[in-house]
């Protein structure tokens, strides 16, 4: 404030947990925004100990709305709509809650069904019912949980559907991902929050959509080098015992197959 910047204080009661920056530039009488939306702080410490993710993108549909975001901020007594993001404390349980939904109903018809999440932790009752219920409809779901786990996987009758992971490595496992296959066309999405009560309804969280194949692209290969990890994952099971996981192979480091994938990516300049 001393150098002139304006500070926004927020929403009095509520956290602002969420990740992002909007940047306006003029260009003679062009206005072009830039934002960047993400599942981890800009913070020089942690980011050498964590990993995440973060979109940064020019869209139009992705940068109204993030605008729209810190509107809320400035006027909280103001809430906005939103047709892509998802933005707690307002929308983003019942928007998770319609995408599970949804593949349940896919499930039903026979159409692909499936989800993929990775999270910190995950001890939502409402979100865990859910999950249980598209279990038992036959709905496919993997789940990448570094911390907390309430849901119980691998249960006759309950969750034999589910499995459930965690990874405990160099890095702190901290970026938030979900997947919906969305009967065979996958939506994807990367965000602040997540699974728990505060996270859904006591905080300003945001998720958003990934537009992007190639991304979906790497989000994808992401998620299945870690899903393969045979050195540092272990089970969230019944017994609760933190079981490594023996999975016959080469052996597979996922935070070290993750580097040398996106070195790769990297060298070929994509």
């Amino acid at each position: 404030q001393a150098e002139g910047v304006h500070v926004i204080f927020g929403v009095s009661g509520l956290k602002v947990h969420s990740k992002m920056f909007l940047i306006t530039r003029k260009d003679g009488d062009k206005i072009e925004r830039f934002a960047s939306i993400g599942t981890g702080n800009y913070n020089e410490s942690t980011s050498k100990l964590y990993t995440d993710y973060h979109l940064l993108t020019a869209d139009k549909a992705i940068t109204t709305e993030v605008e729209s975001v810190f509107d809320f901020l400035q006027r909280n007594y103001k809430v906005n709509k939103y047709r892509h993001l998802f933005v707690s404390p307002h929308y983003t349980r019942k928007a998770f809650i319609r995408l599970i939904e949804n593949e349940i109903e896919n499930a039903k018809k026979g159409s692909p069904s499936g989800i993929t999440l990775k999270l910190n932790s995950l001890c939502d009752v409402k979100i865990i019912e859910k999950l249980y219920e598209a279990s038992s409809y036959g709905v496919k779901i993997r789940m990448i949980i570094r911390g907390i786990c309430s849901l119980v996987p691998g249960v006759k009758g309950l969750s034999e559907n589910i499995e459930a992971i965690s990874i405990l490595d160099r890095f702190l496992e901290h970026s938030r991902v979900m997947v919906f296959e969305n009967g065979g066309d996958p939506k994807y999405f990367i965000s602040s929050a997540d699974w728990m009560p505060r996270n859904l309804d006591y905080r300003v969280e945001v998720t958003v959509p990934i537009f992007d194949d190639v991304i979906k692209r790497q989000l994808r290969d992401h998620l299945d080098i870690i899903w393969k990890d045979n050195v540092k994952s272990r089970w969230h099971n019944e017994e609760q015992d933190n079981a490594y996981r023996v999975i016959k192979g080469p052996k597979i480091r996922s935070q070290y197959a993750l580097y040398d994938y996106v070195k790769n990516q990297l060298k070929r300049g994509r």
